[in-house]
């Protein structure tokens, strides 16, 4: 579990978030939503080390992430997996090298220990053939897919997915949130996605918190979200004509 109290993070004398709280909970896929600029990658940024609140506290399982020595905050970034939204795999090693390369950063695992892990990871992403091959052979789809194991690799306790669905079509896309999904549960892991994906949110969100102008504007479930009377959140999530459409049609306007 993940407690956020009271956050606020400026950049030079401008005030990115005000006063977040929020929990997020285990074994569930916690998602954060907002317009682009809301605040919520900035949010992310903190809740993994690489940007600084000037207040509040971030918690993980009661340990305060500000206030721990590096020794202490070095053991839970280890407990911290991320997927980047670009994958951000290394071009020039091959799929079980990326996979393994958290694992002989930060662990002090053999070769062969590291080769298991690496393979165990890469078949519950459905990849066992993929090993020797490299990014420029994969589909994006498959990016992604590799990009997961490697975030898994170091069996995290946190898994961070920023947009993880960004430039993939509608089924890749649903493989993947199934599969973050899957994961979240088999392993008991604190699940924090980052998305615009509407779809993501009605498919995998166990808790929904929406962002608007750096503040924490609602929150709630993936069913409670379509009733909201909350104008920001309907205005976001019926953004698109087609949505409202639907929308107007399910109430019996049109």
């Amino acid at each position: 579990m993940i407690e956020v109290s009271h956050l606020y993070k400026y950049f030079d004398e401008r005030e990115i978030l005000h006063d977040v709280s929020l929990t997020f909970e285990a074994g569930k896929t916690n998602l954060i939503i907002g317009q682009s600029g809301s605040g919520k990658t900035v949010l992310m940024k903190c809740l993994i080390g690489l940007y600084t609140a000037e207040e509040g506290q971030i918690l993980y399982n009661g340990r305060n992430f500000a206030q721990l020595c590096k020794t202490d905050r070095n053991l839970i970034l280890q407990e911290m997996g991320v997927l980047f939204q670009g994958g951000a795999l290394f071009d020039s090693m091959t799929v079980e090298e990326n996979v393994m390369f958290p694992l002989t950063m930060l662990t002090g695992k053999s070769p062969s220990e590291r080769k298991e892990r690496a393979d165990f990871c890469l078949s519950r992403v459905n990849l066992e053939k993929s090993n020797h091959l490299y990014p420029s052979q994969l589909s994006g789809g498959m990016k992604k897919r590799v990009a997961i194991a490697r975030a898994i690799a170091l069996n995290p306790k946190y898994l961070f997915c920023d947009e993880p669905n960004s430039g993939l079509d509608p089924k890749t896309s649903l493989i993947i949130d199934k599969l973050i999904y899957e994961i979240t549960q088999e392993f008991g892991i604190t699940t924090i996605v980052n998305t615009h994906d509407m779809n993501s949110v009605m498919e995998i969100g166990d808790t929904v918190s929406f962002i608007h102008n750096g503040i924490l504007w609602w929150r709630g479930t993936n069913t409670e979200i379509l009733n909201t009377e909350n104008k920001e959140v309907h205005d976001f999530i019926y953004a698109a004509k087609y949505t409202q459409q639907l929308y107007n049609r399910i109430l019996g306007n049109e």
